[in-house]
């Protein structure tokens, strides 16, 4: 690691850091400088660009990088109002750093999938072997949500 990378991670700026961090990478951040970069949208549109997010979300989240100087809001004194959401000159610093993160994820997907197969399959051995069978009960697959499975170790421990 770069050390004046590192020395600012350990000190004051580390925890300013830490909170830009946790910004722009919330659940919804990236997705909406991703969105933005497309051009100047409107709050309406905007949410229906950004699969899943709620109005609620969006307004939280677009408030949260307007403050940090990352998006622009226009009101236009129309009726109703008409207001439009860019991306300033910083925000546009990081769009290409969202869509490279979004590919990434894009292009992974299958094998973080994987991934997470084999280890809740290996979770499941290693919880059935602490549990005393060498194998996992015969009406558990490997597909099975390891929560569901969890709920009934603690029936069969309270006897249920």
């Amino acid at each position: 690691m770069d050390p004046g990378i590192a020395a600012a991670a350990a000190g004051v700026a580390g925890c300013r850091v830490r909170e830009i961090l946790d910004r722009i990478g919330g659940k919804w951040s990236l997705f909406v400088i991703f969105r933005l970069g497309e051009g100047p949208q409107r709050f309406t549109a905007l949410r229906r660009s950004v699969d899943g997010i709620s109005q609620r979300m969006l307004t939280v989240t677009l408030r949260g990088l307007e403050r940090d100087g990352m998006v622009g809001r226009t009101v236009y004194p129309t009726v109703p109002p008409r207001v439009d959401y860019t991306l300033t000159p910083l925000g546009r610093t990081l769009h290409d750093t969202a869509c490279s993160l979004i590919a990434w994820a894009d292009e992974h997907v299958s094998e973080i999938d994987a991934a997470q197969a084999a280890y809740d399959r290996r979770s499941l051995l290693l919880s059935a072997s602490l549990d005393g069978h060498p194998e996992p009960d015969d009406h558990l697959g490997a597909a099975d949500d390891p929560g569901d499975l969890a709920e009934r170790r603690v029936v069969r421990a309270v006897g249920g």
